[in-house]
């Protein structure tokens, strides 16, 4: 059994205060992996839009330097959306920070809506799909993917090739997707019997007359669907348990992998 915690937070600015005392908490409460949500580090997108590239730039190392050290000073892993500059173009990423290593995952589809376009802003490539970055901690399977990502079957059929027991999910969801966010996740979950852990972020951005309330809703969903631990709207921290047991106990039960692996068998003969 694992402990991993989420932060549901607004963006950050550069005092490491807040995250050091969540930090603090998380630890005191045995986790030794810390979920950030979208926009954390770095301003919300349409802020993005706005600032000299140089600024996001200097915000992005101060905030990736200040992860490294507090996954190093409390021996915890953390998985944390963030902006790299390159050349003086922007990428949205997912960076998974350990004691000794970073790695990234590059969002490999982004948002391209009129009036949220992320696909134009980011210079991340459109290219043939991918898997998400999977690792293994403390003995259970964890995949990342991004928060749009999550409304594609590939990345589910992906994290099920690769035995993934745990979804890593990162988001920024606003207006009024509440309710469909909570019954994708809890469906996502059920069918591909896994934990999801979302964290979403809370805060405002106003936009003329339009305000983009971002709701928190952060969660952890079982592989039964079902909802096990959620925050509200406001600044929190969520600590909780992920169990690889469960994970096979959901699968031996329902049995969904194994018709599936029972008509590919008959496919390579």
């Amino acid at each position: 059994m694992t402990q991993v915690a989420v932060l549901q937070m607004p963006t950050q600015g550069m005092d490491p205060t807040t995250l050091e005392q969540y930090f603090l908490t998380a630890k005191a409460k045995g986790a030794s992996l810390v979920l950030l949500g979208e926009y954390v580090l770095n301003h919300f997108f349409k802020e993005l839009e706005k600032m000299p590239v140089n600024m996001i730039k200097d915000q992005s190392e101060h905030h990736l330097a200040m992860i490294r050290e507090l996954a190093r000073e409390h021996d915890m892993v953390v998985v944390a959306p963030l902006v790299q500059v390159k050349a003086r173009r922007c990428y949205k990423t997912i960076v998974k920070v350990t004691p000794k290593t970073t790695h990234t995952y590059r969002q490999q589809i982004l948002i391209d809506y009129p009036h949220w376009n992320e696909e134009k802003f980011f210079a991340n490539e459109t290219a043939p799909l991918g898997d998400p970055m999977v690792f293994t901690h403390e003995g259970v399977r964890f995949g990342i993917i991004a928060g749009f990502e999550a409304h594609f079957n590939h990345f589910f059929d992906r994290l099920w090739a690769r035995d993934v027991d745990v979804l890593l999910l990162p988001t920024a969801a606003t207006f009024d997707s509440h309710n469909r966010w909570r019954e994708m996740l809890k469906t996502r979950a059920f069918l591909h019997n896994i934990f999801i852990l979302r964290a979403n972020r809370v805060g405002e951005y106003v936009e003329k007359e339009l305000k983009w309330k971002f709701y928190g809703d952060s969660m952890l969903v079982n592989p039964m669907g079902e909802v096990e631990s959620v925050l509200e709207d406001k600044e929190s921290l969520m600590v909780a348990a992920v169990d690889r047991k469960e994970v096979k106990e959901a699968r031996r039960l329902w049995g969904f992998e194994r018709q599936i692996r029972r008509r590919m068998e008959l496919e390579d003969k």
